[in-house]
């Protein structure tokens, strides 16, 4: 015995056995995933000021004229609540300015957007305190012994750490020999920081160097364990330099304004 589907003409059949899978796919390709799309965001000069009000302020002691910049980075994404279809994914897959990430491990799981930005912002906050804590512990100050202000709106999470430390230690001391700590160069980076001045990994660093290299960064200071990552698609003319301390970070920058032996990926 023969079923209806067996007894129809060949083209016929095949174009009914394929319109459930058509159907799936359909459903597939407008299907929210659970992903979102970054790209390169914004740069901000620690040194300098950000929409008229300087990053850095210092009362209790008088601040170096700085030349250079330190370019702290970010990346931008797609909202937690923003559907992210397998066609942004495919294209973001094959593409160098944009990276898919999951979406818990750019925003934290099952927060609204409101808890989620309180969060950043509390990270942020954070991560300023512990970073002013770094600094005056690797210039060998007293905690209070110096009045540090760091202003950085619109930016949350923990990541511009290790720079806001650089920024406060070149205010303060520049090179440790009259200079400054950039050496008159566009210097950028990411990182977090803790209090003993242990940099930690951050992500989204293949994007944070394009954003670098957008805004005239020619050196871009990377955790370490990130090495990989920031290789990849690497801008060109953008030296990298990883980095594990605090310490280490300004040794490096130290070597590269006097010529001297500075790590390398």
């Amino acid at each position: 015995m023969f079923s209806k589907l067996a007894a129809l003409p060949r083209p016929r059949a095949l174009a009914i056995c394929a319109a459930p899978v058509v159907a799936l796919l359909a459903v597939t390709a407008l299907a929210p995933l659970p992903f979102a799309v970054a790209q390169p965001g914004m740069t901000a000069d620690v040194l300098g000021s950000q929409d008229g009000t300087e990053v850095i302020t210092i009362k209790g002691e008088e601040p170096r004229k700085t030349t250079g910049e330190l370019r702290m980075t970010t990346i931008e994404a797609t909202g937690p609540q923003t559907p992210v279809r397998v066609g942004q994914v495919v294209d973001g897959w094959f593409r160098s300015d944009q990276a898919v990430m999951p979406v818990d491990a750019v925003y934290p799981s099952g927060d609204t957007p409101k808890e989620i930005r309180q969060y950043n912002r509390d990270q942020m906050v954070q991560s300023q305190n512990v970073a002013v804590e770094a600094a005056l512990k690797q210039l060998g100050l007293k905690p209070g012994s110096v009045d540090v202000k760091l202003e950085l709106a619109d930016v949350g999470g923990p990541s511009a750490g290790l720079l806001f430390s650089l920024g406060i230690v070149d205010k303060l001391d520049g090179d440790g020999s009259g200079g400054d700590l950039t050496g008159g160069r566009s210097i950028a980076g990411t990182g977090t920081i803790t209090a003993d001045g242990k940099v930690g990994a951050v992500g989204g660093v293949s994007l944070k160097t394009r954003a670098a290299a957008r805004d005239g960064a020619t050196v871009f200071l990377v955790p370490k364990a990130e090495c990989g990552d920031a290789r990849a698609e690497l801008p060109s003319g953008m030296r990298l330099v990883p980095v594990t301390t605090l310490d280490g970070a300004i040794d490096s920058l130290r070597a590269l304004e006097r010529g001297g032996k500075v790590p390398a990926c």
